[in-house]
């Protein structure tokens, strides 16, 4: 199902030439059947993050749940590309760490302003898992925290892979042009990530859609601009550690992390 294309060497290019992969060949193509095979495995891993009962403490369901929502699309994808898989990760450079932050704290603020907007007009629902956490010990917090850096991965395993689907079904297939269609996935992926919130603050569907989805929209650019996977989720970590942390020291409790 993965099909190894003659290009260059992703090893040898430098980060601002490096290309997505699994879309034109580099490392490997994926077809439509392979791409097929990872979005249901990452629907799969959705649905074990929300639904799968996991008997022993809720800390313990939580680490469970997390790793799965990781672990299943990567395993999918390496299923069907083999050793490639790996084309998703790069090394971490201090340009990343600079991106990182940079971009999560630029979402704090988006999110700040986006989510005052809308809950000054239409309202918003919070997070039940802001309240969960001020309930918690030290210890709970620390191991809470720490359990949102696979399901965080996962989150972004739920974005860049479909990202990179329908890059392969604009570009490869339907013959669009790249910068069209990386704008067409870069939205319709926000939309997506918008519409798995839906449960998690009371289908408000404007809430989803337009603060979380903005704030989708953000957290996608360090993928775009480094097209490597610890980026965005790095940015995406420290975004969640920060709005959850404000709320514990009580200086936002409505604060929005997705």
């Amino acid at each position: 199902m993965a099909t190894t294309e003659p290009t260059e060497s992703r090893t040898a290019q430098t980060p601002p030439t490096r290309d997505f992969p699994f879309y034109a060949g580099d490392p490997v193509l994926l077809r439509g059947p392979a791409w097929a095979i990872v979005l249901a495995a990452v629907a799969v891993a959705f649905l074990l993050l929300v639904l799968l009962p996991v008997p022993g403490s809720p800390l313990v369901g939580e680490w469970v749940r997390a790793l799965l929502f990781m672990v299943v699309p990567l395993a999918a994808l390496a299923v069907v590309a083999g050793r490639s898989w790996t084309a998703l990760f790069h090394r971490v450079g201090w340009k990343d760490v600079g991106i990182m932050v940079g971009f999560a704290a630029l979402n704090v603020v988006v999110t700040l302003i986006v989510g005052g907007i809308v809950r000054a007009t239409t309202g918003t629902a919070t997070n039940a898992a802001g309240a969960e956490i001020l309930e918690m010990s030290a210890g709970e917090r620390v191991l809470r925290f720490a359990s949102m850096v696979p399901q965080l991965v996962g989150e972004e395993l739920l974005t860049i892979l479909p990202f990179l689907a329908l890059l392969y079904l604009g570009v490869t297939r339907l013959g669009w042009s790249r910068r069209a269609t990386i704008v067409t996935a870069w939205i319709g992926t926000a939309l997506l990530f918008g519409a798995v919130h839906l449960p998690t603050y009371d289908w408000n569907v404007v809430q989803c859609f337009v603060v979380i989805g903005t704030a989708r929209l953000v957290l996608t650019v360090p993928y775009l601009l480094t097209k490597n996977l610890w980026v965005c989720a790095g940015a995406h970590v420290l975004n969640d550690w920060t709005l959850f942390g404000v709320g514990i020291v009580g200086a936002g409790a409505s604060l929005v992390a997705l």
